[in-house]
């Protein structure tokens, strides 16, 4: 039986850590987010750039470490549970999540610079609308990978909910 228990530990190793560290990093993202669409309602000429240089910051960090660590963690675990449908499933929502990625790229090109940020600042207050939608749609696709390949394998009955943001 402790047998039985260390494996379940080193199929889970990490898991619960990564996907908590990743939700705090979800978190400050948003909150990162909230300050910039409220400075472009005050005053969009006086956006300051270190706002905007945080926001992409945290936004570039935040898709990477589900990219490098959170998605990569999620498929072993499931690989090491042979949870095949659920890699299947995951397959399929990466593909939506590459979509979300460009437009996340494509974001952090325009105001990459002083120049292309005073360039694009017109277009700022668009560009978050846009990229509110779709980190919308990327949590709800990430927290059903989470779902599906972390919270199905947990002790117990499987049924326990996903871990999910709550502002």
């Amino acid at each position: 039986m402790l047998d039985h228990c260390n494996d379940a530990l080193e199929r889970r190793g990490g898991v619960h850590d990564v996907i908590d560290r990743w939700l705090v990093q979800r978190r400050a993202l948003l909150e990162s987010l909230i300050v910039l669409q409220e400075s472009c309602d005050a005053e969009l000429s006086k956006v300051d750039k270190a706002h905007l240089d945080t926001f992409s910051e945290r936004l570039m960090d935040y898709i990477s470490a589900g990219h490098f660590s959170v998605y990569p963690q999620l498929a072993k675990e499931a690989r090491a549970f042979d949870d095949h449908a659920a890699l299947a499933l995951a397959g399929k929502l990466l593909e939506r999540l590459e979509m979300s990625t460009e437009l996340t790229l494509a974001f952090d090109d325009d105001y990459s610079s002083p120049v292309r940020c005073r360039q694009n600042l017109g277009r700022l207050p668009a560009w978050l609308d846009r990229l509110a939608r779709g980190l919308a749609e990327r949590f709800a696709l990430e927290d059903q990978l989470i779902a599906r390949l972390h919270a199905v394998n947990l002790p117990g009955d499987g049924a326990r909910p996903a871990p999910a943001y709550r502002a």
